[in-house]
């Protein structure tokens, strides 16, 4: 794969970890609490909230500002750049459907968390670093609640994704039992929704996806930018 473009924000503000994705949550007060008992837990947060309209969307990005703030955790908005860019967000996450990646990033700025789906395509990942990308996301890694249809990726693509040089988030069907491997495999975020907020104990399942990174990991090949090791807030 190519180098990444020289306007990916810097792989140091990025950290390993747990990247939580918002659910599906029309009252904004109970996004809040579901999501302000673990965001200490997060290295990214992403909003994303199929049953919002655009007013709930732009009220509960606003309000979720302040706590991501207060923790020390980026927020993403999923699919709308533009919205993102009203509301002062880090950054946004493009699928295949969602925009030019290049105009998010000629918009946002250079500093800007800009993400892209890349499913199970090595050629996404590297048009989307040329556009600018600060991560590559691939996916599902197994049968996933949120999307059963999705396209599933091989864990060897996982692996070859790491040429980028760009960090690598998995998504879909990771639970605390697989995780490991998919970070072994090569992804430095797992990107997790009902594993944790659909969980008995959601602070304890965000735990439990962490410890999929403490253990010494293998050498990883072309990792040639290294992320910074997983943070959590709650200690």
């Amino acid at each position: 794969m190519g180098a990444p473009a020289a306007t990916a924000t810097p792989v140091r503000d990025l950290r390993r970890g747990l990247y939580l994705l918002t659910p599906d949550e029309r009252d904004t007060a109970r996004l809040l609490s579901r999501v302000g008992a673990v965001i200490g837990q997060a290295s990214l947060l992403q909003y994303r909230n199929k049953l919002a309209d655009a007013a709930l969307a732009r009220a509960q990005v606003a309000a979720l500002l302040p706590l991501c703030r207060a923790n020390g955790v980026p927020l993403l908005v999923n699919d709308d750049w533009r919205l993102a860019a009203a509301e002062g967000a880090d950054g946004a996450h493009l699928g295949e459907d969602d925009g030019d990646l290049a105009a998010a990033r000629a918009t946002l700025g250079p500093h800007a968390i800009l993400g892209a789906s890349c499913y199970d395509s090595l050629a996404r990942a590297d048009a989307a670093a040329a556009a600018g990308a600060s991560y590559v996301a691939f996916g599902a890694c197994f049968p996933s609640p949120t999307k059963p249809a999705a396209r599933r990726v091989a864990p060897e693509v996982l692996r070859e994704a790491r040429r980028s040089g760009l960090p690598v988030v998995a998504i879909g069907g990771i639970t605390p039992d697989n995780a490991r491997s998919v970070v072994e495999a090569g992804a430095d975020l797992l990107a997790v929704i009902s594993g944790v907020f659909d969980a008995t104990d959601p602070v304890a399942a965000a735990g439990a996806y962490l410890r999929a990174f403490e253990a010494p990991l293998p050498p990883l090949p072309h990792a040639t930018r290294p992320m910074a090791a997983h943070r959590n807030h709650s200690k």
